[in-house]
């Protein structure tokens, strides 16, 4: 065998060895420990309620090759009828998440609930690994429906932030959303807010979810 045949196949021997580490290094569907849905329940904001949105998100994140996990959508739920509230922020487990890439996006919910959290239109990727269309793209889907207050609580009081708890989906009701690009028409705090920039107007169907930059879409975290 000639010196070059020889340096030709180790060369190619070494890149083979070193694939599995360069895959591992970007991140497999076993390590996803966070995404953004990438299709909503096609009802508007009407998930299932909470079980049919941490469902959608389990359903999503196995289709997705990523087994062995309990997901949860964050998503909060205010009193009613006698049930107490439920927080967003006490779904999700402890940390930390990264998407599908390997990014961290934050360490623990404390992390997550901060300034210094990694969430924002490149790491916030859907259960593919792919981005969700933001603010200048067509359409425009970075309104992530949360439900939430800057803290991950819920909202009190009677006004309606969850469009009934994620059984509506039509001209009455709203709910808040965060943007997952950390963009807004303004500069103020809340336009840049990952989940709690503003709520939905005009009810909560699909079409009124679309009039303000939504598509339906929220966040899914590996609690476990």
């Amino acid at each position: 065998m000639s010196r070059v045949k020889s340096i030709s196949l180790m060369t190619g021997a070494g890149l083979l060895a070193l694939a599995p580490f360069g895959a591992q290094a970007q991140g497999t569907p076993a390590d996803t420990t966070f995404f953004v849905t990438s299709v909503g329940s096609g009802k508007g904001a009407d998930l299932g309620g909470l079980e049919g949105a941490d469902r959608h998100c389990q359903t999503l994140a196995e289709a997705a090759g990523t087994r062995g996990k309990v997901w949860r959508a964050y998503l909060s739920t205010q009193a009613t009828g006698g049930a107490a509230a439920v927080n967003a922020r006490d779904r999700i487990g402890r940390g930390p998440w990264q998407n599908a890439k390997g990014v961290v996006i934050a360490k623990d919910v404390a992390d997550l609930h901060s300034a210094s959290n990694n969430l924002n239109k490149q790491t916030a990727l859907t259960e593919k690994g792919e981005a969700v269309k933001g603010r200048g793209d067509t359409p425009n889907q970075h309104d992530i429906l949360t439900g939430s207050q800057p803290d991950g609580t819920a909202f009190a009081g009677g006004q309606d932030m969850t469009c009934g708890n994620w059984t509506k989906s039509g001209a009455e009701g709203a709910a808040m959303t965060g943007h997952h690009d950390r963009m807004g028409l303004n500069e103020e705090p809340p336009a840049k807010s990952w989940n709690s920039s503003h709520a939905t107007r005009g009810g909560c169907s699909q079409d009124a979810l679309r009039s303000t930059g939504g598509a339906g879409l929220f966040y899914c975290f590996a609690a476990n």
